[in-house]
């Protein structure tokens, strides 16, 4: 039985905005609520690595006088929120969960970081990740597992594993994370959040310690579309603006779908059987709501996996190398992303130029299968989360490394620049969550978040909670 205040820390950040607006509950109080069940549930999963108690208490004091003065700044105001730790924070460290800057306090605020100041929201907490964001499973050599709160012998996904994690157990109502092949859409489908990856050039990545910065893109972790939608609308920094598609909505009610919703075999070729039951179960549910499937061919899908590789690790140890830090200091990284980093010094020019081309490719496909639909279906990731340390996995008889398998289905949409929402669509007979993925046309998040909250209306996966 969920207690009183166990629910009121599950609450939508929708919710809980309207609760401050009114009055009803206050900035101080929300955040010691949440404080204190981080210092409650945290220790079992290690999502965070800095929580800022004092700075966040003066913020949200702050916030709580200025809506006593009835200048209430949006539904963010006084609202606790967390960051994936390789955004910048001003005042508060940032580590990218590297050794290497354990102790970088930045002098400013990442772009996004401003965006959610102005709104009024409540930075409470840096969360945890795989180091420099180059990983999926969040198994941090420097700074520990993030433990994925379903099930804590199982791995949250990462990079963005310990904003998944703190969202899934009702530490703060949305956090930012980074995705530059899935980072966010995986993590959100083995931990049973939203992951919003928006469209390439939406979201300002100014002030974000970056992976690879032709792929990478920040977006929202939240607990409902509605949500994400919510908190795009605030960060949309970059080259146009968002408006989300349900402000001043008061329905609960989904309005019937007219949507064409693409089927690429691609994606299907080699899932998880429970996985696969619960993707089609969802199709199911589009189909009732008025929406048609319509099996497609995205050809091109088959030269993304190698390209994108080689162009992340082309970009990322050219980032790494004109910060001094490597070769210098390889030893101060751990062995996977060093590993990295050695296997990037075998991409030519050539292979990047080649791989640069196969991206143009692969654009061109995806936008050509947008002329018949207006929203592509997938898994998020074509299996449940796998064990901390578990290295392959078996699909259908099919062997491959759990990387491979986490990223296969989620990095096209970096690779393209689509945008990508990641959301809740069942769980497996063990308990653990199941994600689906919508892909939509460049700059129209718009149509695959209404897609998307059609669906979460008409079932109740969003308000299961894990057994913590």
């Amino acid at each position: 039985m969920i207690s009183k205040r166990d629910r009121a820390a599950y609450s939508s950040l929708e919710e809980i905005g309207g609760l401050v607006r009114s009055r009803k509950v206050s900035p101080v109080e929300l955040l010691e609520s949440i404080l204190d069940r981080v210092k409650k549930i945290d220790p079992k999963l290690n999502a965070f690595i800095t929580v800022a108690s004092e700075q966040a208490r003066q913020d949200a004091l702050s916030a709580q006088r200025e809506i006593q003065q009835k200048h209430y700044r949006g539904p963010l105001h006084g609202v606790p929120i967390h960051l994936k730790d390789n955004i910048e924070t001003r005042g508060i460290r940032t580590t990218a969960g590297s050794s290497i800057l354990s102790n970088f306090v930045p002098d400013q605020d990442a772009e996004v970081v401003r965006a959610l100041r102005r709104a009024g929201a409540v930075i409470f907490g840096k969360t945890n990740l795989h180091e420099f964001a180059y990983g999926i499973t969040s198994e941090n050599p420097h700074y520990g597992a993030v433990h994925n709160p379903w099930n804590t012998e199982y791995m949250t996904g990462g990079s963005s594993g310990g904003s998944a994690a703190a969202v899934a157990s009702g530490m703060g109502f949305g956090s930012l994370g980074t995705d530059t092949g899935g980072s966010v859409r995986i993590p959100s489908s083995l931990c049973g959040t939203v992951g919003l990856k928006p469209t390439f050039g939406r979201v300002s990545t100014r002030g974000v310690i970056p992976l690879s910065k032709s792929l990478d893109h920040v977006g929202p972790i939240a607990r409902t579309v509605g949500d994400a939608a919510l908190m795009l609308e605030v960060i949309s920094t970059g080259k146009r603006p968002f408006r989300s598609p349900f402000a001043g909505q008061k329905s609960a009610k989904a309005k019937p779908l007219n949507a064409v919703l693409g089927w690429p075999r691609q994606f299907f070729d080699l899932v998880d059987p429970e996985v696969q039951s619960a993707i089609e179960a969802a199709m199911e549910v589009f189909e009732k709501l008025g929406a048609r499937r319509l099996e497609i061919s995205l050809n091109e899908l088959v030269a993304s996996a190698e390209a994108g590789t080689q162009i992340a690790l082309a970009e990322a140890r050219y980032y790494h190398e004109s910060t001094g830090n490597y070769p210098a200091r390889a030893e101060s990284y751990g062995q996977d992303v060093r590993d990295r980093f050695e296997q990037a010094s075998k991409v030519s020019a050539l292979d990047y130029l080649r791989a640069s081309e196969a991206r143009r490719q692969v654009m061109k496909d995806f936008d050509a299968a947008f002329e018949s639909v207006d929203a592509i279906v997938a898994p998020a990731t074509p299996i449940p989360a796998p064990k901390l340390g578990q290295q392959k996995v078996v699909i259908n008889g099919h062997e491959e490394t759990v990387r491979s398998a986490l990223v296969r289905i989620s990095r096209p949409a970096n690779f393209s620049g689509h945008p990508a929402i990641a959301f809740p669509c069942g769980f497996t007979k063990s308990g653990l969550p199941i994600g689906l993925q919508l892909i939509g046309r460049h700059w129209d998040e718009a149509s695959i978040l209404t897609i998307a909250r059609a669906y979460e209306f008409q079932t109740r996966w969003h308000e299961m909670h894990p057994p913590l």
